[in-house]
């Protein structure tokens, strides 16, 4: 596998010198771990062993779009975390428990990880009204109390290599630090086990949004619960991915994209509507306004309808676990119990159990 990595990276590289590959395509970098390139290694390989197999693609999911990925899979986990930090957020008598007002405008936020999901997830907050004080890296930390800007961040990290000497932002070293600062919410979606025990206690955040799997230790979330703090579990919050990993998976197993069949016929539907609108009220709108009201659901418009209805309702079903049996002492355990519980149905349903 190192050596398939070094022989891309030449290849890559040289394909750039020579112009081969320009500005705007996205050539995927290679440190970090599987992305769409080896996805599509993946199904290509399958389909080789497999000829003929007109379902082959859905071998694998989280392809390239052009090597029948799906739209909007890339952001997924970042966007879902957000969908599920805003709902959780919403719930007024909730947040008025930690102290802190409903919606997520305004609230300070730490993210530990730049990467894939870190960046998404801080970029969605950001623009929902967050203010993103921290960014947490492998090597350090960035701090700025008045929020940073996480595109620009993320291009110096690209340019330098590093999150660190961000101008106008404290660096933080070790970046563990970061996960200490004051704040309304804690992102970390880096690594497992960064909340122990040991940094528990030091940890000022309301609410803790687990982005990365098991980045909380179940001695650090008894400490946390203790204190009060929210514990958003992983389970449920970082599925985005794998939800639109489920939708890719139908669009391969049905041989069309998403929104083809219906896109023109929606907007030919929204434009009579918008004419007979003009036409009884004597009113005109203005084109951008008549494009953004005729506009019909395409593939990225319908994946991100998907996922946002996927984390709204698991998180509902969640939360009425938790506090509708006071047994459940925590979110944790109420996805823990809601899914046990659908799989337990499911077997009465079919006879499995007496």
């Amino acid at each position: 596998a190192d050596e398939i990595q070094q022989i891309t990276r030449r290849y890559t590289a040289e394909l750039i010198k020579k112009n081969f590959i320009g500005p705007g395509v996205d050539v995927p970098a290679p440190d970090y771990g599987t992305g769409p390139r080896e996805m599509a290694w993946i199904a290509d390989t399958y389909m080789a062993f497999n000829p003929g197999q007109i379902d082959g693609l859905a071998c694998v999911t989280g392809k390239p779009v052009t090597q029948g990925g799906i739209r909007g899979r890339l952001e997924a986990t970042g966007r879902g975390i957000y969908f599920g930090l805003r709902e959780a957020c919403l719930q007024a008598d909730d947040m008025k428990a930690l102290g802190l007002a409903p919606g997520l405008a305004g609230k300070r936020v730490v993210v530990q990880g730049l990467g894939n999901v870190g960046y998404h997830a801080a970029r969605f907050c950001e623009q929902a009204g967050c203010v993103i004080v921290a960014l947490a890296e492998r090597n350090g930390a960035v701090y700025r109390p008045e929020g940073l800007d996480v595109d620009a961040v993320a291009k110096h990290l690209r340019e330098s290599g590093s999150i660190l000497n961000f101008p106008g932002a404290e660096n933080l070293v070790p970046t563990q630090g970061a996960l200490e600062l004051d704040c309304d919410i804690l992102i970390p979606a880096a690594l497992e086990n960064q909340i122990t025990a040991e940094n528990a206690p030091r940890i000022k955040a309301r609410i803790v949004a687990e982005g990365a799997n098991g980045p909380t230790t179940a001695e650090a979330e008894r400490i946390l619960l203790a204190r009060g703090v929210l514990i958003i579990p992983d389970v449920y919050l970082n599925a985005g991915g794998v939800t639109v990993s489920y939708f890719e998976w139908v669009k391969n197993l049905s041989h069309v994209r998403f929104g083809r069949v219906g896109k023109r016929f929606e907007e030919a539907s929204f434009e009579r509507v918008v004419n007979a609108i003009e036409r009884s009220t004597g009113h005109r709108f203005g084109e951008d306004e008549r494009r953004a009201i005729v506009h019909g659901a395409d593939e990225i418009d319908l994946v991100n309808s998907g996922l946002e209805e996927t984390m709204i309702g698991a998180y509902h079903q969640i939360r009425e676990t938790w506090k509708s049996d006071p047994r459940v002492p925590d979110l944790r355990t109420a996805a823990f119990l809601s899914a046990v519980r659908k799989v337990a149905t499911s077997y009465l349903e079919l006879g499995v159990f007496p």
